[in-house]
């Protein structure tokens, strides 16, 4: 008998998805937010919100990972994925333009970096460890 067993993350993940969850209530983001707490892949990573983008971690603790791809509320309508290079090169990457916060999750995902698991108890420097 096959036993289908998730990858298991920290319990702060989930803590903090019902945070950032509560705190985009009425918020031009949270469209994104629910569309990428439905993702299982975007829901085992450390979401956080910032001047109301949504952003992900692959660790739970500071300094937080900065490879995974942001998702930003776009002018008028859609939103605007963007992977975040800071502080290591202090520039922007355009990953491209969804019009619905699906379509942004579905870019997000399609970008993440290879191997990128569920979100660990550390910091990204600990993910540079062998």
């Amino acid at each position: 008998m096959t036993q289908n067993i998730e990858p298991q993350m920290p319990d702060e993940v989930a803590i903090k998805w019902d945070k950032v969850r509560a705190a985009s209530e009425g918020r031009l983001i949270q469209p994104a937010v629910e569309a990428a707490y439905a993702d299982p892949l975007l829901r085992m990573l450390f979401p956080m919100i910032s001047h109301g983008s949504l952003h992900f971690s692959r660790c739970i603790k500071f300094p937080w990972t900065n490879d995974v791809p942001s998702i930003y509320p776009a002018a008028g309508e859609g939103f605007r994925v963007v992977r975040m290079n800071e502080p290591v090169g202090s520039s922007r990457q355009m990953v491209g333009d969804a019009d619905s916060a699906e379509g942004a999750v579905a870019l997000v995902v399609a970008n993440l970096p290879s191997g990128c698991g569920p979100a660990i108890d550390g910091t990204a420097d600990d993910l540079d460890r062998p």
